[in-house]
Formats: structure tokens, C-alpha cells, sequence
């Protein structure tokens, strides 16, 4: 397992700085959201930046997971909108999530991190799974084409909110090789039933990216390390049990006025957890 930072809790930073932060603080990859202050996916200049973000990755040694819930990138006026689940212009965030793809094999990552969106009001469930499938079919014809794993995120309050509605929107597409899961700790705390620690061991092998943050039950708000309820040398031992190797990054993107410190705490939480882990492992 590595630890990641996610670059949502760097806005203040140009994206450059913010990697060599990361990276300095002992980090071995990012979840870099796709977004105007970093990396505009639609940006006349994306194909050049793209590459050019990609040897700063690699200079730096940093793994990378493409993230994908940007606020307002889509439309300045509603947040997320619209979404894979939304009465009109759903093809406009497909569009979004092909480019993420394609941006995420041209750096290599380990996968594309996307979620469903909130149902509106009114409509169908029924209808949401219509509109759901369809627009995750498309998706993942170009990540098939090209080799990207695609990890579907349960939000709180959105359509697909647990990680039960993640396995049944696979089983729906057929259960799909390149449709695997994302799987934020915090959110086990706020809304699965069976907490981080029962998520983890459900979603197993399926796991193809993780959000680290903590969070207290009920309550959709990302905390720092020991603010909420996560028990997290548990969460990560959870994580090592299933055999998961990839990238978790931290996912704070309300704290960027003091990103550079909050990073750096997160980071002892991690190694320390991590430490406790491994002596325990061992005994």
C-alpha cells in the first residue's frame, strides 16, 4: 500500500508546488482531480499539459489515481451538474469522464475515480439505473479500449451512495473487469453499515483506489486524522488483510488554506498507524 495526497487539498497551490510538497512530505502519489486550477480537461492546451504534468509525475517519483469530482468545472452555476444521472446533458459529463480516462492512460494511473450523482427530485429510480448503466456502458468502452481501471465511488446523498449500489450497478453491466470501486474510509464511518473495516473486507479485490480521511457517523463532513471516529491503524490493517496495493491518499479538499500543514500531519497520523500495523503483525 502507498499513501497518496489528494490535489483538491491544494487549490491555493500552483499544481506544480503542490506536488513537490507532496512528494517532499514523503507521499508516494496524488488523487488529481481534474479542474481549472490544475488541469482543465477542456483547456485548448490539455494535450500539452497533460504531458507536461505527466513528466513532473514522474520526476517526482509520484504515483497517480485521476479524480473526477470537480464542483463547478461542468457548469459555473450548479455544483457536480450534470451527472450521470441528471434529466438532461448527461453525454456532457460522459464527455468528461472519456477525457479522464484518455488523461489517465497517458500518465499511466492507476485508475479513474467517478461517481453517480444525485437523483432529481421526482425521478424514478427505475430511471436513475437507466440513465446510470447507459452512461457508464459508454464510459467504459474507451476504458476497455485502453486498459483503465475505472473505480466507482458510493457517495452519501447521491444515487449510488453504498458500496452495496456500487455491486449492484456492476451486476447490472454484466459485472465488468474494468469496473471496480473506490472506497472512501470515511464515508464506512458516515453510511455503511458495516463500517470502514466491513466495506473493505466486502469490496476486497474490487478495490481499485482509497480516500483516506476521517469522519463521524451520519455526517457527510471530511476530518482530519482523530477529529472523527476512524479507527484508522484498523482501517489500514483492513486494507492489508484484503491485499490491497495501491494508492491511498488522503482526501481533505476543505483544507487548503493550511494544506502544506495538514498534509504534513496527516502524514505522521499515516506512518504512524501504519507502524502500529506492522508491530502487530509481527507479534
Amino acid at each position: 500500500m502507498r499513501f497518496g495526497y489528494g490535489t483538491n487539498g491544494f487549490w491555493d497551490h500552483r499544481l506544480d508546488d503542490a506536488l513537490a510538497i507532496i512528494a517532499d512530505l514523503g507521499y508516494e502519489g496524488v488523487g488529481l482531480t481534474l479542474d481549472h486550477p490544475h488541469l482543465d480537461p477542456f483547456g485548448l492546451d490539455v494535450k500539452a499539459r497533460t504531458a507536461a504534468i505527466g513528466r513532473r509525475l514522474d520526476a517526482l517519483g509520484l504515483s497517480v489515481v485521476v479524480e473526477t469530482g470537480a464542483r463547478y468545472l461542468l457548469d459555473p452555476r450548479r455544483k457536480h451538474e450534470p451527472t450521470l444521472v441528471s434529466d438532461t446533458d448527461r453525454d456532457v459529463r460522459v464527455d468528461l469522464l472519456k477525457r479522464a480516462v484518455r488523461i489517465a492512460d497517458a500518465w499511466g494511473a492507476q485508475a479513474v475515480s467517478f461517481w453517480s450523482g444525485i437523483l432529481p427530485p421526482g425521478t424514478d429510480p427505475d430511471r436513475g439505473w437507466e440513465r446510470l448503466v447507459a452512461g457508464v456502458e459508454k464510459v467504459l468502452v474507451v476504458a476497455e479500449e485502453l486498459g483503465v481501471d475505472c473505480a466507482f465511488e458510493p457517495e452519501p446523498g447521491m444515487f449510488v451512495e453504498r458500496l452495496d449500489d456500487v455491486l449492484e450497478l456492476r451486476r447490472r453491466l454484466g459485472n465488468p473487469e474494468r469496473l471496480r470501486v473506490t472506497l472512501d474510509v470515511g464515508h464506512g464511518v458516515c453510511n455503511e453499515p458495516d463500517g470502514p473495516e466491513g466495506a473493505i473486507a466486502r469490496a476486497g479485490d474490487l478495490i481499485a483506489n482509497v480516500q483516506l480521511d476521517d469522519m463521524r457517523p451520519h455526517v457527510h463532513e471530511h476530518l482530519e486524522f482523530g477529529e472523527g471516529e476512524i479507527d484508522l491503524p484498523g482501517v489500514l490493517g483492513a486494507l492489508d488483510r484484503v491485499g490491497y496495493r495501491g494508492l491511498a491518499s488522503v482526501e481533505l479538499p476543505r483544507h487548503g488554506h493550511a494544506a502544506p500543514l495538514v498534509a504534513e500531519r496527516s502524514k505522521h497520523a499515516l506512518d504512524t498507524a501504519w507502524e502500529r500495523v506492522v508491530r502487530k503483525d509481527r507479534g
